[in-house]
């Protein structure tokens, strides 16, 4: 059965406007599936560059392969055949923009160079990921991105269960563990590991590097939601700094992981300050780091970093369905007062926290208390926590439960 995503809004609304949209995202997580649904509704052609015979027509020949495959049509797994791209530009450009083309990419490491110097103001770029909370349940998708401010003291949440929590934490949201003969999490991410460096990074890390990258992915994994040292991650991985850096962007290009900047009032500085690094599922980081039940994890050392990275992943697939960047920060000063994440939007910036207990003390509001000593535009600050219920904490601050990320 076919499950609703959010981002079949942006795609519909961008096509209006677009003669090319991109999906991009990692592996496995619903892609072609969406656009075969959607398929049946705009009345597309398809066709996969999976197959060898196409993908050889497609890179040798790319214009018959365009005239046997003609538009609307969408493209699946356009990476391998980049070669089409200047003759759906032409095609494009010569039917003034009225013919239209889907295309999705798994990998970003040179298909998104490719497409911007073909397609540069015809393609709308997408990013999709595993499952958000609000589609598993089926919750209807909000008007807008979330933000703190849209937190009601009137909301009603599911209730608090921290092993159920724990479970969809190592258990990760790729749809294959929705359906009901979904395979066991350590068999479906044993597989998954062994065929994203297989296929998609065997041309970028060379053959007698492959198991040292799988222990630097590792390394990584056990690193979610901390600063990114690279210098000790290359130790650990017995790499070069440099290649620690390479390999880092191919885990961030393959939309496995996400680097989190920190906010400063100069825009400059958050490109050069340490960033932190998160991996984009949490039950691919399970995996990676050996945890493997809902009572373990939630009383192991990674609960709060796992807790964090799982609410950080929810943000950003709410912003990312809407087809917009994530304006998401973090806050850290030299006397490691810090805010786990930082939204800004409309000059104001959104302070949240998380935190695995339902308890808040005075220590847990000293990043907010260093920031409104800044001056900075503050508008409502969360607390996302155990707690069973929303309340008031103080004034603009409020603490609600894990479970408001199904209204993302």
């Amino acid at each position: 059965m076919y499950k609703k995503r959010h981002i079949e809004q942006t795609i519909f609304k961008l096509s209006k406007s677009f003669p090319v949209i991109l999906l991009t995202g990692p592996r496995q997580v619903g892609k072609t599936t969406l656009y075969e649904f959607l398929q049946k509704k705009m009345k597309h052609n398809y066709v996969s560059l999976d197959e060898f015979e196409i993908r050889s027509l497609a890179k040798n020949d790319p214009g018959l392969f365009l005239e046997q495959y003609p538009s609307p049509l969408i493209i699946d797994e356009i990476q391998y055949a980049p070669q089409l791209l200047p003759y759906i530009k032409s095609r494009v450009d010569a039917a003034k923009n009225k013919c239209s083309y889907w295309l999705t990419g798994s990998q970003h490491f040179h298909l998104m160079r490719d497409v911007s110097e073909s397609l540069a103001g015809r393609v709308a770029i997408l990013k999709l990921l595993g499952f958000s909370q609000a589609e598993e349940m089926s919750n209807l998708q909000p008007k807008k991105p979330w933000t703190p401010e849209l937190a009601n003291i009137n909301q009603k949440y599911s209730n608090i269960n921290l092993l159920k929590l724990f479970k969809k934490i190592i258990r990760g949201n790729f749809p294959k563990f929705l359906h009901k003969n979904c395979p066991p999490s350590e068999n479906f991410y044993g597989s998954y590991v062994q065929t994203y460096i297989d296929r998609d990074l065997r041309n970028f890390v060379r053959a007698g590097s492959l198991s040292s990258f799988e222990k630097f992915i590792r390394l990584c994994a056990g690193r979610t939601a901390q600063l990114l040292n690279l210098s000790d991650l290359a130790r650990d991985s017995d790499i070069t700094i440099k290649t620690a850096k390479e390999w880092l962007s191919l885990l961030e290009a393959s939309g496995h992981v996400y680097l989190l900047k920190p906010y400063y009032k100069n825009i400059s500085k958050r490109l050069i300050k340490i960033p932190k690094l998160y991996f984009l599922d949490t039950g691919l980081a399970c995996y990676l780091t050996g945890w493997k039940t809902p009572e373990t994890t939630f009383k192991g050392a990674m609960a709060g970093p796992l807790f964090e990275t799982f609410i950080l992943a929810e943000i950003i697939k709410s912003y990312w369905n809407h087809g917009q960047e994530a304006p998401i920060w973090y806050y850290r000063t030299k006397e490691k007062e810090e805010i786990d994440l930082l939204i800004e939007k409309d000059g104001k910036l959104y302070p949240i926290e998380t935190k695995l207990s339902y308890r808040i003390t005075d220590w847990d509001l000293k990043g907010i208390k260093s920031i409104e000593k800044s001056k900075a535009l503050l508008g409502k600050t969360i607390f996302i926590s155990t707690t069973t219920k929303l309340y008031l904490l103080a004034k603009n601050i409020i603490v609600v439960p894990y479970t408001i990320i199904e209204n993302f």
